[in-house]
């Protein structure tokens, strides 16, 4: 199926998927959560998303919590901005140009089936988040969630359920 994305982050980028939604993942890609589901939680202060809601299923968005206007760290499943600003993931060189919006939107466009020259890379960066899963493991009690919410939180973002460790 062939993609064509038009909104205000990007104008007339078009791709094709080639797998079936949520279907053949590389198998060291294991994410705990979909798209959809990381939505729900509420993930990035519900600002992310709002603007290219038509190049993904109308389901993600149903109990999706978003907010048009602006970032709001409240609507975040911990309450907590665990965001860095997008200049910084500029100046780290995270973000591939054909996905503007970084690993999330990366990993929006894996799900619906698209495969891409830079799924080795987005997949080694979310295995590098497992880190924080571990120092949770580590400091925490099992299901204390007011415990290291920041990096609970990061861990939502890269589809790791935080709320089981």
């Amino acid at each position: 199926m062939h993609v064509t994305v038009n909104d205000m982050v990007q104008k007339d980028y078009k791709y094709e998927r080639t797998e079936q939604p949520g279907k053949n993942f590389d198998p060291e890609f294991k994410p705990d959560l979909t798209p959809a589901q990381m939505l729900e939680l509420g993930v990035f202060g519900g600002k992310y998303m709002t603007d290219c809601q038509d190049e993904f299923p109308e389901d993600w968005f149903k109990n999706a919590k978003l907010n048009h206007e602006t970032h709001d760290a409240n609507l975040n499943f911990f309450e907590i901005n665990a965001s860095q600003p997008r200049s910084e993931w500029l100046r780290k060189g995270w973000i591939h140009p054909d996905d503007p919006r970084g690993w999330f939107q990366w990993y929006c466009r894996y799900y619906m089936g698209r495969r891409h020259t830079d799924d080795a890379r987005q997949i080694r960066r979310w295995k590098m988040m497992r880190r924080h899963a571990g120092q949770i493991k580590a400091n925490c009690r099992v299901g204390d969630l007011a415990c290291r919410r920041r990096q609970r939180q990061a861990l939502l973002h890269w589809a790791y359920d935080s709320r089981k460790i």
